[in-house]
């Protein structure tokens, strides 16, 4: 029995990180991962693997064949779509659209969540608030600045740990819909 994973990659495409969608789906099919796809180009890819994967191995194979084949590190979040359709449908922003001085996040920790936040927690110069937490994901508002997203992730990083990957709510559903494909 097999089942779709997600790998949301950290650092794909941004900062000087270039590589190319089919570079990137050639890597994985590499380690010998089926069906490899991908959806744009801020690393997120696809693949069939057995239902009962040991996913710590699996993570450090990849994040270990990425850093040699590209040179820097690339921490990789795995979620199967069945787990990733329950995120979103836990609607932890509410039914309502997002108003424009707002994004809503979805945050994938490396760590558990730091227990016992008291939530909504937002960030001393409110830019961010945390509004709901999982085992390793954080359900994030920014709130815009002068329509501008925050440029410090201090607050986070020492909330959350530094080692995260981030997702718009919008694009993860987005993401997921391409991943059942």
């Amino acid at each position: 029995m097999t089942t779709t994973y997600i790998a949301l990659l950290r650092g794909i495409n941004v900062g000087g990180h270039r590589v190319s969608m089919d570079a990137l789906r050639q890597h994985f099919a590499a380690l010998g991962l089926q069906r490899v796809r991908s959806y744009i180009q801020t690393g997120n890819v696809f693949f069939d693997a057995p239902a009962d994967l040991d996913r710590a191995p699996l993570t450090a194979r990849i994040e270990q064949h990425l850093q040699q084949a590209l040179g820097y590190p690339v921490p990789t979040f795995l979620r199967t779509t069945d787990e990733l359709a329950h995120l979103l449908a836990g609607q932890p922003f509410g039914p309502e659209p997002a108003p424009d001085t707002q994004r809503r996040c979805l945050m994938l920790l490396a760590q558990p969540a730091p227990a016992g936040l008291a939530l909504p927690l937002r960030s001393p110069r409110g830019e961010y608030e945390i509004v709901h937490l999982t085992g390793q994901e954080a359900f994030v508002v920014w709130h815009l600045q002068d329509g501008r997203a925050p440029s410090s992730t201090a607050f986070l990083d020492k909330t959350l740990g530094r080692l995260t990957t981030t997702r718009f709510v919008h694009t993860a559903a987005k993401i997921l819909e391409a991943a059942r494909q």
